[in-house]
């Protein structure tokens, strides 16, 4: 079995010879088909996220077949089409209780703590797949964990129809939140240095905007995390507004409690989504042909024998990098 792994920072490979998964009694074995890179990705691929070893199988965003069911599991079957939910909460700790499992304090995340998802085969918690329908292209499989993130942050904000909302950064989790704004009945607007990622967002339906001008919004959703982008997303913001931060960054950004009181704002952080309800509703949304199209998001598809230049590039281009992984499923079959 081949598998995409990290054998040192920034070093990407691809391994023959790789462990065949052996699954438990609640897991399925999946054949990966697509699998997307967002930047939790990227920080492990930098260095700069520590996974337990090395070699690690990379990547947390995707699907594909299942081709086997562990003894216990009553309500998958091989062949079913499904995508993976990659953050497996434990559902038994006080957040998980209470219904946030993204504040999960044993969540494990495929990837990043549990090995990924960039490999031919790959078992997986039976629970944390979700049966896709036909009319979702294989494609999309790389998209519907992001814009899982995405409508969970839209959700969080209360922004209602005919909201008018800025979007900080169109990299793929800034469209995504465009695209969710949009089919809610929201009017978005974008900002982005990156003039291929602004037209990417323009083709989608967000307006670009100048960030020196933007003022007056009630809601801003900040998904890059910078301090660069903050000063962009306060100053944007409306008094009385709200922004959401999606995005993460070690570094500080500045926000004196004279401005927060002054302007009453209200900052509110978004982390992923929360079991079952958020990917439940999201897979609903798709079914239903409500102008959600997530693969309208994606980059030039690569092959898995060019993964690293994946990796290399994903930061600087327009869209979300994938890695379609069908040819190797291709030639499981050959052989």
């Amino acid at each position: 079995m081949r598998a995409i792994v990290l054998t040192r920072p920034r070093r990407i490979e691809v391994a023959a010879g790789w462990p065949e998964p052996r699954p438990g009694a609640a897991d399925v074995v999946v054949a990966v088909r697509a699998v997307g890179l967002c930047g939790s990705d990227l920080s492990v691929y930098d260095g700069t996220r520590p996974v337990p070893y090395l070699p690690w199988v990379m990547g947390h965003e995707g699907g594909g077949e299942i081709v086997a069911v562990g003894s216990a599991v009553t309500d998958r079957r091989a062949g079913q089409r499904v995508v993976v939910e990659p953050n497996y909460c434990c559902l038994a700790c006080p957040g998980c209780r209470s219904g946030t499992t993204s504040a999960c304090e044993r969540r494990q995340s495929a990837g990043i703590n549990v090995p990924g998802l960039l490999a031919e085969r790959v078992a997986v918690p039976a629970r944390f797949t979700w049966p896709v329908p036909a009319t979702v292209p294989d494609e999309a499989l790389a998209c519907v964990e992001p814009l899982a993130v995405a409508r969970s942050a839209v959700r969080r904000s209360d922004v209602g129809d005919g909201d008018a909302c800025l979007v900080v950064g169109a990299g793929s989790q800034g469209l995504l939140v465009c695209q969710t704004l949009l089919a809610a009945g929201a009017r978005a607007y974008v900002t982005d240095p990156h003039e291929g990622r602004l037209a990417l967002a323009e083709s989608i339906g967000a307006e670009p905007v100048d960030p020196a001008r933007a003022r007056g919004y009630a809601t801003v959703f900040d998904t890059v995390g910078l301090p660069e982008a903050w000063e962009t997303s306060q100053r944007a913001v409306a008094t009385g507004g709200t922004v959401v931060m999606i995005g993460m960054g070690a570094r500080p950004v500045p926000l004196s409690t004279m401005a927060l009181a002054r302007r009453q704002l209200v900052v509110r952080g978004s982390l992923i989504y929360d079991h079952p309800g958020d990917f439940a509703a999201t897979l609903a949304a798709l079914a239903a042909d409500g102008g959600l199209a997530p693969g309208r998001v994606l980059h030039a598809e690569t092959p898995p024998e060019r993964a690293a230049d994946a990796f290399a590039q994903a930061r600087t281009a327009p869209g979300k990098s994938w890695i379609n992984l069908t040819s190797w499923r291709e030639d499981a079959r050959d052989r």
